[in-house]
């Protein structure tokens, strides 16, 4: 393993703490050459973990029922889409620094995995 992907699997392990304003799933849509960024709700409670905004419950990981998303943000570049979360009027869907480096690496590894026709998987 090299000494870059090793770092970048230690620093993996680090604790993060949640984004109170929500998390996302990120997505290709290949017919129409975009990206897609669905936004959704979360709490987070005093251990750190996420919760459902209207029930109070911990959210799983696995398992859960589909929940639909508080917005949906599309674009055909990963800047495209980056600008639109983070520009603008607010209340911006991103309310931390790291939760917001982390979706810059995301859309720009899903913006590759396009425009090169791989699969795409989030961290």
């Amino acid at each position: 393993m090299s000494l870059r992907r090793s770092l970048d699997e230690e620093l993996s392990q680090r604790f993060i703490a949640l984004d109170p304003a929500g998390y996302f799933l990120i997505k290709l849509d290949r017919q129409a050459g975009e990206l897609v960024a669905e936004h959704y709700g979360n709490g987070v409670d005093e251990r750190g973990l996420a919760t459902d905004p209207e029930t109070g419950e911990v959210l799983s990981c696995r398992g859960a029922g589909p929940r639909a998303p508080i917005a949906v943000y599309r674009g055909r570049s990963a800047k495209q889409l980056g600008i639109a979360l983070t520009e603008g009027p607010a209340p911006h869907p991103i309310s931390c620094l790291d939760h917001a480096l982390y979706l810059g690496r995301e859309l720009q590894k899903a913006e590759w995995c396009l425009v090169e026709g791989m699969e795409y998987v989030q961290d």
